[in-house]
């Protein structure tokens, strides 16, 4: 707890973007850091951050979903150590887990643009320049969040914005384990399927070097 704390009060003294890497942490400890960061955000108390991580296998389940939505059992789930649990974000069930880049941005949007398809096409946007930078030509479909090489789903998004103040983000599949997509119904699609970069190269993709990418397109894009 006490490092969660460190956090927020060392960066009281930022005035622009701040990208902190977290390395892998446990979905929970990032949820309330996420939460306590939003609302020392909404109280002018910090500036605006970029959260980078990834998490341990876990199945998270969004304001709209639907529970049918997770396919496994709860036993298959313990069994594999895929923990679910209930969240604040906008959209359906998706998965996290290891080989997975999710960014957590904390912005003040009255800042920018108080526009939520505004906020949300950036996202898109920075993960699109971001793949484009590893020659993976990404789009968006029309009607559907998130990005897609092809037919295939790379990139997911979901996200709660409370007066203007934004937190939850993106999950971007670099080296992740796809078949655990296969436990769920990804964001309440029938029958959509994932990929990822490794998949899309066909080799490893260093995490280091995604981070270090998407941290420079992020800041170009969301220049306050």
């Amino acid at each position: 707890m006490a490092a969660k704390q460190s956090v927020v009060q060392k960066s009281r003294i930022e005035t622009k973007l701040c990208i902190l890497n977290l390395g892998i942490v446990p979905y929970e400890e990032a949820f309330e850091l996420q939460k306590k960061m939003a609302r020392c955000r909404i109280e002018g108390e910090i500036g605006d951050h970029l959260l980078l991580l990834e998490h341990p296998p876990v199945i998270t389940v969004g304001r709209n979903a639907r529970l049918a939505n997770i396919l496994a059992d709860s036993q298959f789930l313990e069994k594999e150590g895929i923990s679910v649990l209930q969240t604040d974000r906008g959209g359906d069930v998706t998965y996290h887990g290891p080989g997975q880049l999710v960014g957590y941005p904390i912005l003040n949007l009255k800042k920018m643009r108080p526009d939520v398809q505004w906020y949300v096409s950036q996202l898109e946007e920075s993960i699109i320049e971001t793949l484009q930078n590893f020659s993976i030509p990404a789009t968006r479909v029309k009607g559907l969040r998130g990005v897609w090489v092809e037919v295939y789903k790379i990139a997911s998004i979901g996200v709660r914005i409370s007066k203007w103040v934004t937190h939850h983000g993106f999950a971007l599949n670099v080296n992740t384990n796809l078949s655990h997509f296969e436990l769920i119904r990804p964001c309440g699609l029938v029958g959509v399927r994932m990929t990822s970069m490794e998949k899309v190269l066909e080799k490893k993709v260093r995490m280091d070097e995604v981070k270090k990418v998407y941290a420079a397109v992020f800041s170009t894009l969301f220049q306050a």
